[in-house]
């Protein structure tokens, strides 16, 4: 299986016409469901190492992830990540 950079992705969009931190909750519940120990590595045993997401805005033309801020309140451009196999993930 093929494991390099230029491969495929899976990109899943979500719409959610709420608040930030109504949207951040939704969001928090779906990643809930993809770290499941045994569903992780599944996909760590299919040569998938890591889960990268964000929460973003429609009106903001940049990556940004509105749930990482500084203490400002000003996001961030990393995804976070969940290591596929790993007890943890960052975030």
């Amino acid at each position: 299986m093929e494991t390099s950079a230029n491969g495929f992705r899976l990109h899943i969009d979500i719409p959610m016409p709420l608040s930030e931190a109504d949207a951040a909750v939704v969001c928090a519940a779906v990643i809930a469901r993809l770290v499941d120990t045994s569903f992780l590595a599944e996909l760590r045993s299919r040569g998938v190492p890591q889960l990268n997401y964000r929460l973003g805005h429609d009106s903001d033309r940049q990556k940004s992830n509105y749930l990482l801020k500084d203490s400002r309140g000003h996001v961030s451009n990393k995804k976070c990540v969940v290591v596929c196999g790993a007890d943890e993930g960052e975030g």
